[in-house]
């Protein structure tokens, strides 16, 4: 099927954005934003769109710049969140990718922890119900099929370290510091 012609069945709606970070990969299905992936390079998107289509047994579509339907109003968010606008996205949200304490955990975050502000991954488990469960919240936030959207770059080492990140630790230090959490770079 050609990218740009319109399923009939059920179907997402992919893009691809340039933003401070590098270019990010948008899919939303009529129901929400579903994934966003860091590092979109034309030498993974034929991967990641695929990866998409087979867990969520649907058609793909990427309409030209400016006609998104589905991305229109994710893509301006993003947008706004990277020009200083946007503090909170506003965005109905495909939960299908996530599930289980997973899901409860980047629900947590999502609703708790705002923009400009950290929270260590034993207080996010305290935060989930789960006291004591500091690795898992690791592993749920390595599995977000949401980042920057649902804020798994806000969660950080209880010592004080600034933890791992599936976009990279640079992209996670470049998204605290839009935030004002840590200090821009000087160079």
């Amino acid at each position: 099927m050609d990218s740009t012609e319109r399923p009939r069945g059920p179907h997402l709606e992919w893009t691809v954005v340039a933003s401070d970070v590098g270019p990010l990969l948008l899919a939303a299905t009529p129901e929400g934003l579903v994934r966003v992936e860091f590092h979109a390079g034309p030498d993974r998107l034929d991967r990641m769109t695929a990866t998409l289509v087979s867990r969520l047994g649907a058609d793909a579509r990427r309409p030209a710049p400016g006609e998104e339907e589905l991305l229109a109003e994710p893509v301006r968010q993003i947008a706004a969140y990277f020009a200083g606008s946007l503090r909170r996205f506003d965005l109905p949200l495909d939960w299908r990718l996530s599930s289980g304490f997973n899901r409860q955990v980047l629900q947590e975050l999502d609703r708790s922890v705002p923009y400009g502000s950290v929270v260590g991954y034993g207080e996010l488990a305290a935060r989930a119900g789960q006291p004591g469960a500091a690795q898992a919240v690791g592993n749920a936030m390595g599995s977000n099929p949401l980042p920057l959207v649902v804020p798994c770059h806000r969660v950080v080492e209880n010592d004080g370290g600034i933890g791992g990140f599936g976009g990279g630790v640079e992209t996670k230090r470049q998204l605290l510091a839009l935030e004002g959490v840590l200090p821009q770079p000087l160079f």
